[in-house]
């Protein structure tokens, strides 16, 4: 039995972790939290649960002590590059409690133009300088980032977008969790794997998908990243993420989401969600 923790365990992913590995019953499930109070139920159910501040390295250290293999699952840190320290600080934590490394990163980050990158790519590197064992996840975009976007755009009638003819390949939020499970639950062997869905797609694919689904016409008007930046403003949205909410359509544009692999099938034993299926399921959200 080996000793396995989560962190971010109160998020929507390392809950679903966390709840996986339990119903597993193989491994001691450690689940990690800035408050444990949040995570109280996760105690009633198994889990040992220990406090994790990422920007607390002793706090780190501590919940570290004895623990076999950890899941760094990414903060959603902005600005001043505080991601990238908070997440150079667990692997630090990891390495020096001789843990092995599961991280989940994105697609391409040394290439990606999505504005936070940069952090993906520095944790992949401080996680292979680290000299610990290790398994890299790079999660596409989940299918459930479209409910941000659709049921807006459903309601105008209108998808507004810069990312052209790029494609991309969404997976669910399960499959991503089952996965990580799974990765945590054997040991590392050095792998950089990039957990998509079945299917690429471009952005007027999924638009015509969906519509076809939810059963509304939903038009796609294509726009340069600047015009894109001006509706987002024009629309109110917080200036501070514009920036960011662009960068996802340049990347698609760019290719930088532009990849399928067989890695959840190859981790899980079981093939990706559709993208169809996720629109089935959420249609009454749109």
């Amino acid at each position: 039995m080996s000793n396995l923790l989560v962190t971010g365990a109160n998020g929507k992913l390392g809950r679903h972790v966390v709840q996986l590995l339990l119903e597993a019953g193989k491994d001691h499930i450690i689940a990690a939290s800035r408050d444990t109070s949040k995570i109280a139920d996760l105690a009633t159910k198994g889990a040992e649960t220990r406090a994790a501040d990422f920007d607390d390295a002793a706090s780190l250290t501590q919940a570290f002590k004895g623990v076999d293999r950890v899941l760094i699952i990414s903060t959603d840190a902005l600005g001043s590059g505080q991601r990238l320290k908070q997440h150079q600080a667990a692997v630090k934590a990891a390495a020096d409690a001789g843990a092995e490394i599961v991280y989940t990163s994105m697609p391409k980050p040394d290439t990606s133009a999505v504005i936070f990158a940069p952090d993906h790519a520095g944790t992949e590197k401080a996680v292979i300088a680290s000299g610990r064992p290790y398994t890299i996840l790079r999660d596409a975009w989940y299918q459930e980032n479209l409910l941000m976007n659709l049921p807006g755009a459903f309601a105008s009638g209108t998808l507004y977008t810069s990312a052209g003819e790029g494609r991309q390949s969404h997976v669910s939020h399960a499959d991503v969790a089952r996965s990580a499970a799974a990765a945590l639950s054997k040991p590392s062997t050095n792998e950089i794997l990039t957990l998509t869905g079945p299917e690429l797609l471009t952005t007027k694919q999924i638009a015509a998908l969906a519509s076809e689904i939810v059963g509304k016409p939903l038009a796609v008007v294509d726009l340069s990243d600047e015009q894109l930046a001006g509706g987002m403003k024009a629309a109110g949205l917080p200036e501070a993420i514009i920036p960011m909410l662009v960068s996802f359509d340049t990347n698609t544009r760019e290719g930088g989401f532009d990849i399928l692999t067989d890695d959840v099938e190859k981790l899980t034993g079981r093939k990706p969600e559709p993208l169809r299926a996720f629109f089935e399921t959420s249609k009454a959200a749109f």
